[in-house]
């Protein structure tokens, strides 16, 4: 690393994925962490002193925090769903690049701000997707790559918990805006369309329901009563090249999983394990499937060890952001491919409200 040029690091929201951000960015010489900001009194004070970062400079909205520190570098924000665009934009809008926390936001519109506000900016926007750092994750995209599967045209999708259900601000639409599809149905969706390219969405067909998040009997009570967000979303979403995209997910279900990951090709076909909770990588060896010499074949690939020396996929995300920005580089998580993922959430949100497929258009930027 190149120490003699620090970066000046704010934070915007100190909440729990806050507690991931700070403890990366501890370890990385280059970096300095020099303002916070958050909504609830004392909480970012108690936040910091937690992580022993001294003399942070401490601001009660990101607003304000963005008015006074002029020569910040960048920020990280952390903030619920419904604050993600307005964050970003603001600081995008003040010259700072910004490492935004999943999902991009809530909205398909409030995608498309975010991402002209980029493009205005001409600053560095990369989106917290850090499973794309672990080494099994980037095999399923070497699969595809190689074109050993031939021409994908149907991938089953998803995931979930049986029990696992969060609760603070993520199970309520005025603070998340969406519940399980966002949290980590953003993720599963992420997972495959890296793979393929992430080609255009078509159409959705949609649904979701909460009935287990709004059970007293499953959920606490008190969260019970709260609760008005998904626990469980499917779909059906046509892709440009005629790829179909079968999607569930779960924060909580009397079952062991939904399925495992799928991706069907015309030479070949991989399966991916379910795991219990999105934890960072693939719930264990992939198969591929095929026939050679008239036979039908399975080949298994071994799972890479976790040998990072205590430095996961979460400083690894934070450090592709870092060294994009010292680099002039681009971000290692582009807006223009979560822009997707973005709208095939919000049209899984509109299809069920209105019953049927919807189709998705997304304005030139």
């Amino acid at each position: 690393m190149d120490c003699s040029r620090r970066l000046k690091f704010g934070i915007i929201g100190t909440g729990w994925i806050a507690e991931s951000h700070v403890e990366a960015l501890k370890q990385m010489p280059d970096v300095d962490i020099v303002a916070g900001a958050d909504l609830i009194p004392g909480k970012a004070e108690a936040f910091f002193k937690r992580y022993g970062v001294e003399n942070v400079r401490l601001y009660p909205s990101h607003k304000e925090m963005l008015e006074a520190e002029t020569d910040l570098d960048a920020v990280c924000v952390c903030t619920y769903n419904k604050t993600h665009a307005e964050c970003t934009i603001d600081a995008l809008n003040k010259g700072l690049h910004v490492l935004l926390e999943k999902p991009m936001c809530v909205t398909t519109q409030e995608a498309l701000d975010i991402v002209r506000a980029e493009k205005k900016s001409g600053k560095i926007l990369s989106l917290g997707f850090q499973p794309r750092m672990d080494e099994n994750m980037k095999m399923i995209k070497k699969v595809v790559d190689s074109g050993e599967l031939g021409r994908i045209y149907y991938i089953q999708t998803g995931g979930g918990r049986r029990h696992g259900i969060p609760g603070s601000t993520f199970i309520e639409e005025k603070t998340a805006g969406i519940g399980a599809l966002g949290d980590i149905g953003c993720y599963s969706l992420d997972m495959v369309l890296n793979a393929i390219g992430y080609p255009k969405p078509l159409t959705v067909s949609g649904y979701r329901s909460n009935y287990l998040g709004t059970d007293p009997e499953f959920n606490t009570p008190e969260d019970a009563a709260r609760f008005d967000v998904d626990d469980f979303a499917a779909a059906f979403i046509r892709l440009e090249g005629g790829i179909i995209l079968d999607f569930r997910i779960a924060w909580a279900m009397h079952l062991d999983t939904p399925g495992d990951t799928i991706i069907m090709g015309t030479k070949a076909s991989l399966r991916i394990p379910s795991t219990e909770c999105w934890n960072g990588s693939i719930g264990g060896p992939m198969k591929m499937y095929k026939d050679v010499a008239g036979l039908p074949v399975e080949f298994e690939f071994p799972m890479y060890p976790q040998t990072d020396n205590g430095q996961g996929i979460f400083y690894k995300k934070l450090r592709s952001f870092i060294d994009a920005i010292k680099e002039n580089g681009t971000a290692p998580v582009p807006s223009s491919q979560i822009l997707y993922n973005q709208a095939i959430i919000d049209g899984i949100v509109q299809s069920a409200k209105a019953g049927k497929e919807v189709e998705i258009h997304l304005e030139e930027i």
